[in-house]
């Protein structure tokens, strides 16, 4: 495919035996089409070759600074005579820079040196360094603690005063009580004068002293409140430089879709969520690679993105992996960019188990187990109403009360215990709540681990910007543990029992994937493995205390993978 496009690639490998896909890639969850993950390829083997720049991946053996992972994107383009070629992206700058060779450009190059946002950019840090310096100021400890200081000395120093008063009110008391019986009418009533001109004298040296007090901290407190307004008023001129900036930056961004028209940012996002956009929106690879491609009359076939090098710290990363579309940015960006284009329908608008019968183990006047089947949900979705929930509730209208004790992701498939009433709920939900249930489950992980068992320890957060994935966090995350035990190796994969301990969302899931947990993926996990038949986690077993019998009862289920 010979082009004057810029950044245009023609396939290395001859493509002409594969069929073009009839719909674009719904970017959210897909299964990369076989031109993407040629083009990906081929991408791939030029990160892995390529001298035009230098950035660490995290891919060199004992490499030293920053690591930085990187997510790109291919998206597959045909000309106006129907020949097919890619054009290739990465989310963010690379290597500190925006202009590459081989990767189209950004909407708009924030490193760009004549740029209006390095300059100004330049200035609010100029800013930030003055405020560093002002708040570092030591008379400003100081004058905090000359503050204080004079607090205690004013408040010594009243006190001592009114216990001074005090005194001299008790006896001038004494005084009239003993006098009074001595003096006579008119030596009496000039003595009463002489102690109602010492009254007001005590009440006259203690306003005195008590404005003395209080200028002395004014005085204090007025020169470290010049000091403390310098340092508010270039924060809020830093404030509003930075926002200045950031509604300039919005300005550079409007983007196309397939019909041509072209809308901004701000505009996006405020239909879409009312919400301003996030920092870096526009910025990830798929808006860039279709933003390219409209501007090029070139028609988008389907596109991939995939994570080249180390994982981020808190997130599930795996070097070459296909991964969907951020939701957070990209979400709203695309949801305008894609029409006009056929796309895949979205999965999550519909219901994968309609014609799905769901497995009864065992019931009674209390309890009811199911064997949810995997892609089912346990109560009803915000699209997708049907659930085990609502199938129970069709089945037995009877049941009174909450009806779900506690849930399986959607994929998961297995043991769910159902109430029929009210009190068989609140006794076995107790149970959850003080972790005396005991629960055991199986995945097939997509790798051998060596470790035979163990506990895993990461606190987790949802991401944000990407839901319903989440993140390790230490700081905001909340507590999730796992025990595990290896049962087999199977042709290079892991048969492992979970035990967990806690009941956070994709807690086994992470806790599999993530670098610092045992960083193998559960075979078929879309959001943070790959894509299979289905997610190869199953629960398969339960042990609990019966509502009403109060014995020890447990049920088991074959794994079915």
């Amino acid at each position: 495919m010979a082009s004057s496009t810029p950044f245009l690639h023609t396939f290395r490998q001859n493509i002409s035996a594969i069929a073009k896909p009839e719909k674009f890639t719904f970017p959210f969850c897909y299964e990369p089409h076989p031109l993407s993950v040629i083009a990906a390829q081929e991408v791939q083997d030029y990160l892995a070759t390529q001298t035009d720049f230098e950035h660490n991946f995290g891919l060199t053996e004992g490499q030293e600074g920053l690591i930085i992972g990187k997510m790109f994107g291919v998206l597959i383009v045909e000309d106006e005579n129907g020949n097919l070629g890619y054009l290739a992206a990465c989310s963010g700058k690379l290597a500190g820079t925006n202009q590459h060779r081989y990767f189209i450009p950004p909407i708009f190059d924030m490193l760009d040196p004549q740029g209006f946002f390095l300059q100004e950019e330049a200035t609010i840090n100029a800013l930030n360094r003055e405020i560093e310096n002002l708040e570092s100021n030591p008379k400003i400890s100081a004058l905090k603690e000359q503050i204080e200081l004079c607090k205690k000395l004013n408040e010594q120093e009243l006190a001592e005063a009114r216990a001074l008063h005090k005194k001299n009110k008790a006896e001038r008391k004494t005084i009239r009580t003993v006098q009074k019986e001595v003096l006579g009418t008119e030596d009496y009533q000039e003595l009463e004068l002489d102690l109602i001109k010492q009254s007001y004298r005590d009440q006259h040296e203690y306003d005195v002293l008590k404005m003395t007090c209080k200028n002395r901290l004014t005085a204090i407190e007025h020169e470290l409140n010049t000091l403390v307004k310098e340092i508010e008023h270039k924060k809020e001129s830093r404030k509003s430089k930075s926002s200045n900036l950031q509604n300039q930056l919005f300005d550079q961004y409007h983007f196309l879709n397939a019909k041509g028209e072209k809308r901004a940012v701000l505009d996006i996002f405020e239909e879409a969520i009312n919400l301003l956009p996030p920092a870096g929106a526009g910025e990830c690879a798929a808006p860039k690679l279709l933003q390219y491609a409209y501007l090029h009359d070139l028609k988008p076939i389907c596109m991939a993105e995939f994570w080249w090098g180390a994982p981020p710290g808190s997130e599930v990363r795996k070097h070459r992996y296909f991964y969907p579309s951020c939701r957070g940015k990209c979400e709203p960006i695309l949801g305008h960019m894609l029409q006009g284009l056929v796309v895949d329908p979205n999965p999550m608008l519909e219901n994968p188990s309609a014609d799905v019968d769901i497995e009864i183990i065992y019931e009674d006047q209390d309890i009811i187990v199911v064997n949810k089947p995997a892609e089912f949900l346990s109560v009803p979705g915000i699209n997708v109403q049907d659930s085990v929930q609502t199938r129970i509730l069709a089945r037995s209208p009877e049941i009174t009360g909450p009806v779900i004790i506690h849930r399986l992701d959607m994929s998961t498939s297995g043991i769910l215990v159902i109430a029929k009433n009210k009190e068989a709920h609140q006794f076995i939900q107790d149970q959850f709540i003080q972790h005396t249930i005991q629960k055991r489950y199986t995945a097939l992980l997509d790798g051998i681990i060596t470790k035979n068992e163990g506990l895993i320890d990461l606190p987790l957060r949802v991401d944000l910007e990407d839901r319903p994935r989440q993140v390790l966090c230490y700081e905001y995350g909340k507590p999730a543990r796992t025990k595990f035990k290896v049962v087999a190796i199977e042709n290079n994969k892991t048969r492992i029992h979970y035990f967990p301990l806690t009941g956070r969302t994709h807690q086994l899931r992470v806790h599999s994937a993530h670098s610092k947990g045992l960083n193998t993926p559960i075979v078929g996990d879309d959001l943070y493995g790959k894509r299979a038949d289905r997610l190869h986690l199953h629960a398969g077993y339960i042990q609990f205390v019966h509502p009403t019998t109060k014995k020890m009862i447990e049920f088991e289920v074959a794994d079915p993978f």
